[in-house]
């Protein structure tokens, strides 16, 4: 697949690159993309939850009343979940979320999301931004040049480039990643994805 390479303005500069078809034309996984889906996901979470249980619970442990001859059922402490106050039965401890995934699979996953992407035709490639200090009307302008000012951003680069990530800070809808760090979850979030020019290139060496 080819693409048009763009200027800042959103004309084309003649120039085009080219999209592996190891990249951005295999046969799409659905479950692989779920899988890495869900363990982004679960890697967000912290964990962190806990309820008490009916021995962590402060207050008195002594019997209520007496075993039998009452006409109701037997009862312990009032630390018993039955009652208000009471431990909780089986309420969440403090756990890790995170489970392992094949890197293969992994690749696949980001395969097919850029697939499902290429085939939407949403996928823009911009020639190489150079900021001399962080502006963000810089990036608006360029937003609103590719018309998808009013769409979820996902902006690639293929390198570092501190003023360009920095002019994106305030912007809500644009977010920008490294080529090398490109997760499946960014790209099936975005509803529109901007290649700085070379980003293509790193992905499919990573990738194919």
């Amino acid at each position: 697949m080819e693409l048009a390479v763009l200027n800042t303005q959103g004309q084309e500069t003649g120039r085009k690159v080219t999209l592996s078809d190891a990249v951005f034309g295999v046969e799409a996984n659905d479950h692989a993309i779920y899988l890495d889906v869900k363990q982004y996901l679960a890697d967000q979470r912290q964990g962190t939850h806990k309820a008490k249980q009916r021995n962590e619970v402060a207050g008195s442990t002594r019997k209520l009343k007496r075993q039998k001859g009452t006409g109701g059922a037997r009862c312990g402490s009032i630390l018993s979940p039955l009652f208000p106050g009471g431990g909780r039965v089986f309420g969440p401890v403090p756990r890790d979320y995170r489970f392992k995934l094949n890197k293969k699979l992994k690749q696949l996953a980001r395969r097919s999301a850029l697939t499902y992407k290429a085939q939407a035709g949403v996928i823009s490639i911009v020639e190489t931004l150079s900021l001399e200090a962080p502006k963000t009307k810089t990036v608006v302008a360029l937003a609103e040049a590719l018309k998808v000012a009013d769409k979820k951003i996902l902006l690639v680069l293929p390198e570092t480039n501190v003023n360009l990530q920095l002019s994106c800070r305030n912007i809500p809808n644009v977010l920008p990643v490294l080529a090398q760090n490109l997760c499946t979850y960014d790209v099936m979030n975005a509803s529109a994805i901007v290649m700085v020019e070379g980003a293509e290139n790193v992905l499919n060496e990573m990738l194919a």
